[in-house]
């Protein structure tokens, strides 16, 4: 950065961004595909997410506990994709979630437990193409917690739609992963300026158990 140029963060709140969101009243634990492709060491799509899944299952634990909905997303695709369309043929590393690869498994320490919901997806939001948002509001959530794989992607895109259907979003950052640390990091900053609320753990753990 030149001596004159200013810092990132003065430079975007100078420009009108960045302005705060509270959480409400309610909130969900969104849990975004934290299956074993982003955790298998041997996966090409590995993002080395080890820390973020030991947070997020002490997230979820506490949320079960104190009666906060939890919400988990898969990715799964008959053998030809068709249900992903352009992301399908944009993305080829999706056909490991073709139904039936172990890939696409939950870790057996996140697995669905009783009262939790699973959702299907097929495209990088939680909300696109499935019954999130209505199933959210019907039990009066104003406000969504997102943890999971991978900040860049499905992440970003689930805080958007939450964004747009009128929740808010709380993006638990030690509570995601990515393959590398620049999209990691670069999409946590753009998130906080203009989508949602980029929060830590421990932030998290207390508005779940408030």
């Amino acid at each position: 950065m030149a001596a004159n140029e200013p810092a990132l963060e003065s430079d975007y709140a100078a420009a009108g961004f960045g302005g705060g969101l509270a959480a409400g009243g309610k909130c969900a634990l969104i849990v975004v595909d934290m299956v074993m492709a982003y955790l298998d060491p041997a996966s090409p799509l590995y993002a080395k997410g080890e820390e973020a899944l030991a947070i997020t299952v002490r997230l979820a634990e506490a949320a079960r506990e104190n009666g906060v909905a939890v919400v988990l997303t898969n990715v799964e695709y008959s053998p030809d994709g068709r249900e992903g369309g352009m992301f399908f043929r944009k993305v080829p590393a999706l056909k490991h979630f073709i139904k039936g690869s172990p890939l696409g498994a939950f870790p057996a320490e996140l697995g669905p437990r009783a009262g939790d919901s699973v959702l299907s997806k097929h495209y990088p939001s939680a909300f696109f193409g499935t019954s999130l948002a209505p199933m959210l509001a019907a039990q009066g959530v104003d406000t969504v917690l997102i943890c999971g794989y991978s900040t860049s992607g499905c992440i970003r895109a689930t805080a958007l739609d939450a964004l747009c259907h009128g929740f808010v979003p709380l993006v638990v950052a030690d509570g995601c992963a990515d393959r590398d640390p620049r999209p990691h990091e670069g999409n946590l900053f753009d998130i906080q300026a203009k989508i949602g609320e980029v929060v830590s753990a421990e932030s998290a753990m207390e508005l779940l158990t408030r």
